[in-house]
């Protein structure tokens, strides 16, 4: 399926159908080129995997259902996800073989957003299990759980910095950044109405880019990771959402529906030469990049089914 968009830009490949079922959606890309998935294939929404041209599609969990995008652990060898297993929903692990599932949190309350530090020594997590959700944070084998933030608002989306040194998330409709034992507790961005929400730092650790709606409609901004230079990268009439960095953190990939489709989109980190991809009259999203920065792998419905393509 080559896409004529795509062949504008030299940097990227041409885009393929890579699973081909019934509600294949959040592609995550893992640094060697295989590829995480959420699937309801078989009945049940659950993790799979396979490799970068689609061949391989291996099933990891079954019977329980899987929430939100899997995130694979940077040596690549487990994938964390949010199921409600054990009737609960709970932060689980498994081996990227599909063996030795896990409940890592095993509580009564809520257990989301699993984030892993790029050490793989810990995960970050979301929890309403003191009330409000808040931002903990446990090792990679569930021990040492602690909670990180104790504000009265709703806190959830931890995301860390390259380094492992802080940790980036949403607060009362704001972006806050704190160190990764709780410390040092920063607001990032200041507003008289709307929301910030889901920050992605740049690769280089120097920004953190959010969605927010300050301005009447969902735009992509860029913040310094101090606080200051807070600009409106996207700049449109039409809703800009679901941002991801390039590996080499100049592009940013993106889906809007400024065209009158809900397509991708990709522009430079400055928001300059902003180029829509797919150029598709059906629902085009949750774009993912490759490890080298030369393919964009995303969802879409435009064979009847959500499939990465």
């Amino acid at each position: 399926m080559n896409i004529s968009a795509f062949l504008a830009l030299a940097s990227l490949a041409v885009v393929l159908t890579l699973a081909v079922a019934c509600g294949d959606s959040q592609p995550k890309h893992f640094p060697t080129g295989r590829i995480a998935f959420m699937s309801d294939r078989d009945g049940t929404s659950g993790i799979y995997v396979m490799n970068a041209d689609g061949s391989g599609v291996r099933q990891l969990t079954e019977h329980s259902p899987v929430y939100n995008p899997p995130a694979w652990s940077p040596d690549r060898r487990r994938i964390a996800f949010e199921s409600n297993g054990d009737e609960n929903v709970d932060i689980y692990v498994v081996n990227a073989d599909g063996f030795s599932v896990t409940n890592l949190t095993n509580s009564s309350a809520r257990d989301w957003d699993p984030a892993w530090s790029p050490d793989g020594r810990r995960i970050a997590f979301s929890s309403d299990r003191d009330g409000n959700p808040k931002i903990y944070v446990m090792n990679a084998d569930g021990s040492g759980q602690m909670r990180l933030t104790d504000s009265g608002a709703w806190d959830d989306k931890p995301t860390w910095s390259p380094d492992g040194r802080r940790i980036a998330f949403n607060s009362g409709g704001r972006i806050y950044v704190m160190n990764a034992d709780g410390s040092g507790v920063s607001k990032l961005t200041t507003i008289n109405s709307g929301e910030d929400y889901d920050p992605v730092w740049s690769p280089d650790g120097l920004r953190i880019a959010f969605d927010s709606d300050r301005d009447g409609n969902s735009e992509i901004y860029v913040v310094n990771a101090d606080g200051s230079g807070v600009t409106n990268l996207t700049n449109n009439s039409a809703e800009d959402w679901e941002t991801t960095w390039s590996p080499d953190g100049r592009r940013i990939a993106f889906k809007s529906w400024r065209d009158g489709n809900l397509d991708i989109y990709v522009m430079n980190a400055d928001g300059s030469g902003v180029t829509n991809l797919t150029n598709n009259s059906t629902l085009n999203y949750s774009p993912a990049w490759s490890p080298d920065g030369q393919r964009i792998v995303f969802t879409s419905d435009r064979d009847g089914n959500s499939e990465i393509t």
